[in-house]
Formats: structure tokens, C-alpha cells, sequence
């Protein structure tokens, strides 16, 4: 029964600054559990990669912007459980976890599953409130504070040595080295994401990563930590090795069991020459490189979809050490019928 079931997932945007969709996609298409599945795909752009290259999903449906209105999304998403069936639902994007967890009885009311952290989990793990989840939890966090107009630059010098990461609330950061610098990266930042902008300390060190999983009561069902090898301009791993750190993986458990965190996370932290880890931040929910778990021994978003279902799983308890990943760019050749036939009818059925 499980085989052919629906699952949706958004984030197909296989860019330089890449979703997670894709990756979650293929890792389901690996799945003993779910590899005949129905993927749909959902996409808030008509040009993300994912739905057009062939064998991700079975069909891929347009969807407004969380920033238009979370009622037009989740009435969007009720449409098409109509017409699909949707059993779990997977979303990818830090800007639609609001609309889709306060939604998320609503949900599951019709039938469909998703397996998300709670509101106050979000929340409390906020960039901008990272100081005093440090503090609740017991977690080294750089000095950081939060901005909301180009004038309080000024206050940076006499509270932050340069340089400093200027940092979005849901994406992007810069390394600025000076005020002129800083007001750049501010002005960029707050066009996009707006405010507040989140001024951190820059702590000297080696960045690693960790994806992992929580069920909600305090347990670690998967985590596999990472160092990136080669890091875009957009600051996204472009490749990476798995290493073999225990300290770094107490950390993630002790993180997760203190938060009871439910659902994908990743960890971003630096690990100093002193052997300390500063938590940079915390994405809430699967990142990018999630195949990378899969090829390393675990499937990540198969374990989700069944906790998010409620069937018998077990935690994962190793991984690779030492398997590199590298991404690529690949050019897909698509008619441009398809293109318009999404354009206009707001939904495409794959090949």
C-alpha cells in the first residue's frame, strides 16, 4: 500500500542557490518503502529545474507565494488533494513553514500528513532569537544583534570587531569588513527578505554541518555531519565529505532531545582550532544536500514519510565517513510547449 501512495514536495528550484525538492524526490524514488509513490511536485516558480528534468515528479502543480496569503496557499494545496490524494506533504522552503505548521490540523483533517516542527520550535530557533536559545539550551552561540534600518550600522563598530556576517531572516549572509560594506549587504538583504537583518560575530574556525532528524519526543532517528569542500558565492556547499566527529553528533543529539525537535533539521556551526562549536544557525527543515545522507546509508526523507505516517522505523545509528559529494550543472532540453501548457493551465503531468 505504501508503494503507491502521493507524496508532495516544493523546492524545485535546482539553481546555484538549490532546494532541497530535488534531492528529497530522488531519495523517495530510492526508497524500498515508497520507490512507486506518486511525487507531485509543487512550484512557486514556472522556471525551477526540477520540473522539467525527467523521473523526479510525476506531475508538478503551481502555487502562490506564502507572501500573498497562507489561505491562498493551503487552498491551493486542498485543490489539488483533491484531485492527487496527498498522504504526506513535504515542504522545503523556510518561507512556507509558517503557513503550512499553523495549518497543519487543517491538514491533516482532509488526510494529509506532514511531519514539521511546532511553532515554538520555529520560533525559539530564529536567527534573530539565537542568542537566547544559547542560553535555554546550553549551546555556544556567536554575539549577534538584530538591525532594522541602514542607521543602526553605525552601532556595529563599538559592539562587533570587523568583520561581521550581515545575515537575512530566512536566507542569505555576507561577510562585511567595514560600515560601507555592512550597509551594502544590509540594503541587498532587506530588498529581499526584509527586516529584521541579524549582525553576528564572525568566529574564526572550520564550518561544518550536520543534517539529522527528530521525532518530536526527543530522539534521533538520523544524523550524518558534514565539511564542506567548496562553497558558492551564495555561500551553498557545492561539495563536501562526511567526517567522523562524536562531539559534533552529542551536540546534535543533545540539541534534539532539548528541543524535542520534530521533523528535518540542519545544523550549521563552526568548530574553532580549541575544539569548540559555535552554533551559527538552524534550518527547520531538510537542507539541500540530503542526498548526500542517502549515499552515505540514510534515507532521510523515507524516515520522515514514515514517522509523518506513523509506521514501524528504527534510527539510524551509522554512515560513511569519508564519501565526498559533488554537485553539478547539467542542461536540460525542454519544448517549449511544456513551458506554456504550466504557464497557462497552472499544472503540468510529467512524461
Amino acid at each position: 500500500m505504501e508503494n503507491n501512495i502521493c507524496i508532495a514536495v516544493s523546492g524545485l528550484n535546482a539553481t546555484d542557490n538549490p532546494g532541497p525538492g530535488v534531492p528529497v524526490a530522488r531519495a523517495l524514488r530510492e526508497s524500498k518503502s515508497f520507490g512507486n509513490a506518486r511525487l507531485i511536485g509543487l512550484a512557486y516558480e514556472n522556471l525551477e529545474p526540477g520540473i522539467y528534468m525527467p523521473g523526479i515528479v510525476d506531475k508538478t502543480y503551481q502555487v502562490p507565494y506564502p507572501s500573498v496569503g497562507s489561505e491562498n496557499l493551503i487552498k491551493r494545496i486542498e485543490y489539488i488533494h483533491e484531485k492527487e490524494n496527498i498522504k504526506v506533504l513535504i515542504p522545503n522552503f523556510d518561507a512556507e513553514l509558517h503557513a503550512f505548521i499553523n495549518n497543519e490540523k487543517r491538514l491533516k483533517d482532509i488526510g494529509i500528513a506532514t511531519f514539521l516542527p511546532t511553532i515554538q520550535q520555529y520560533e525559539e530557533r530564529h536567527k534573530a532569537n539565537l542568542p537566547e536559545f544559547g542560553k535555554k539550551y546550553n549551546v555556544l552561540v556567536p554575539k549577534s544583534m538584530n538591525i532594522t534600518s541602514a542607521n543602526d550600522i553605525a552601532k556595529i563598530s563599538s559592539a562587533f570587531n570587523y568583520p561581521v556576517l550581515i545575515k537575512g531572516k530566512f536566507y542569505d549572509a555576507y561577510v562585511a569588513f567595514n560600515d560601507e560594506q555592512a550597509i551594502m549587504h544590509f540594503n541587498k538583504i532587506s530588498s529581499k527578505w526584509g527586516v529584521p537583518i541579524i549582525v553576528q560575530e564572525f568566529i574564526r574556525g572550520t564550518e561544518v554541518n550536520v543534517i539529522a532528524l527528530g521525532d518530536g519526543k526527543g530522539n534521533t532517528y538520523a544524523a550524518v555531519p558534514m565539511r564542506k569542500l567548496y562553497i558558492t558565492d551564495k555561500g551553498k556547499a557545492w561539495s563536501g565529505i562526511s567526517i567522523d566527529d562524536e562531539k559534533l553528533l552529542e551536540l546534535t543529539h543533545h540539541i534534539i532531545n532539548s528541543t524535542k525537535w520534530r521533523g528535518g533539521m540542519e545544523l550549521e556551526l563552526i568548530k574553532t582550532n580549541d575544539n569548540k562549536y559555535y552554533l551559527l544557525e538552524i534550518n527547520p527543515r531538510i537542507p539541500a544536500w540530503v542526498y548526500f545522507a542517502v549515499g552515505v546509508g540514510q534515507n532521510i526523507p523515507e524516515t520522515l514519510v514514515k514517522l509523518a505516517l506513523n509506521m514501524p522505523v528504527e534510527p539510524f545509528e551509522s554512515y560513511d565517513i569519508g564519501t565526498m559529494f559533488i554537485r553539478y550543472s547539467w542542461d536540460l532540453i525542454v519544448p517549449m510547449e511544456k513551458f506554456q501548457i504550466l504557464s497557462t493551465l497552472g499544472e503540468i503531468e510529467n512524461d
